[in-house]
């Protein structure tokens, strides 16, 4: 019984101050504790820390699904998803999503993808498909300079056309530079930026599709990059930007790891049924006849934690922890004019960027780094996530406050 307590002592101490279970492996141990150390101080990049995963792996481990190999090779949205796979979640999962995207319950085919470049390249595919067999004519892929890269890496892998549409200083695609580029000859394949990587800009679908209304005979198709702003934004009162039925776009791609705090890259792909059934049909009979998705082999774990965060977290949770993000990103632009530091935010954006502050303070928080001339040159960001607190900002100003008192 002696024995036994103590060994119940040793491992309440271990869970009282966090530690985990060594590995074995120093290089791994160290790796470990240096990422367990910098996760509450990683500002600049768009990852939840706060993962609501614990209990879904000890559930995993301990039926034994750790053991089980699967693959949601197939189409989840069929009458009778394959059994052997993770498929009848999935759809689900989509059916979860379909309004807050607005889309019709009719009218819409998804799956849940390996990442947001996944999901893009799906877009893209389905986009330049869903026109060619629409007209006959290759597309034109217009997307502005401060999108994505991934955007301009799928459209030269899929060998498409693009166009490269100037944005304003604050990174959003100039309706007047998207017409002076328009070839009323070709079809339009439009990718709008909903949350740019290192300003959070969100292109105005509204001009912009005011502008292609102009040529109604030009065969337009939009898709969505919303990696981020299309996690939390449903979750808002500024959920009409990312309703298809309010912008008017075909296709919507959204990250899983981002927001909703899944653990590695994985995403959302929605688009109308009608464009899906406007693919080429590869028909593959033993995997329930069609296969339209450009994977054959897709990830089926990753449909199970959308699944059980659903069930777990849900919309009311999710709803108050993005309305206390945007909080937070008001309080910290706020405070950082407070002090004098030039920031700047758009307009519905986690994501405030400012001058570059020094190499300690940016290496301590995990700063993104970026350059424009137009804001002064060198700069860094903070996306703020759910980890990233009013306390963690105050002590984050104070940081700044110190840089500045030494300067002067």
């Amino acid at each position: 019984m002696k024995k036994q307590f103590i060994l119940w002592m040793v491992l309440s101490a271990f869970v009282l101050v966090g530690c985990t279970k060594s590995s074995g492996f120093q290089k791994l141990d160290e790796w470990t504790q240096i990422w367990k150390e910098g996760q509450q101080t990683f500002f600049g990049y768009p990852a939840n820390q706060e993962s609501a995963l614990q209990d879904f792996y000890e559930w995993y481990v301990g039926t034994g699904m750790d053991r089980v190999n699967l693959n949601n090779a197939g189409d989840p949205m069929t009458d009778e998803p394959w059994n052997m796979s993770t498929q009848a979640f999935e759809k689900e999962v989509i059916e979860f999503f379909t309004p807050l995207y607005g889309y019709d319950k009719d009218d819409v085919w998804g799956i849940v993808t390996h990442s947001g470049t996944d999901g893009n390249n799906h877009g893209i595919y389905f986009g330049a498909n869903d026109l060619y067999n629409k007209t006959g004519i290759r597309p034109i892929v217009y997307v502005s300079d401060e999108a994505h890269y991934s955007n301009m890496r799928l459209c030269d892998l899929q060998n498409l056309e693009v166009k490269l549409i100037k944005s304003d200083p604050m990174g959003r695609m100039i309706p007047e530079e998207l017409e002076k580029a328009l070839d009323p000859t070709r079809p339009a394949l439009m990718i709008y930026a909903m949350g740019s990587t290192f300003k959070g800009a969100i292109d105005d679908m509204e001009a912009l599709n005011a502008v292609l209304a102009k040529y109604p005979d030009i065969a337009v198709y939009r898709h969505v990059d919303a990696a981020l702003f299309g996690g939390y934004l449903p979750f808002t009162k500024y959920q009409q930007m990312v309703s298809s039925k309010d912008m008017h776009f075909e296709s919507i791609a959204i990250s899983g790891h981002k927001f909703f705090g899944i653990d590695s890259p994985s995403g959302l792909f929605l688009c109308t049924r009608k464009v899906y059934d406007n693919q080429h049909n590869y028909n593959v009979t033993y995997l329930n006849g069609n296969m339209k998705m450009i994977n054959c082999s897709r990830d089926a774990v990753q449909p199970l934690k959308f699944w059980w965060l659903i069930q777990k977290v849900g919309y009311d949770q999710w709803s108050k922890q993005a309305n206390g993000m945007m909080e937070c990103t008001a309080y910290l632009q706020n405070e950082l004019t407070k002090i004098g530091w030039p920031c700047w935010r758009n307009e519905y954006s986690n994501t405030v960027f400012f001058k570059r502050p020094s190499p300690e303070i940016y290496r301590k928080y995990n700063l993104a780094l970026g350059y424009d001339d137009y804001f002064g040159g060198e700069l860094a960001h903070v996306v703020v996530m759910q980890h990233v607190t009013k306390e963690k900002i105050d002590t984050f100003i104070e940081a700044l406050k110190g840089e500045i008192s030494q300067s002067n």
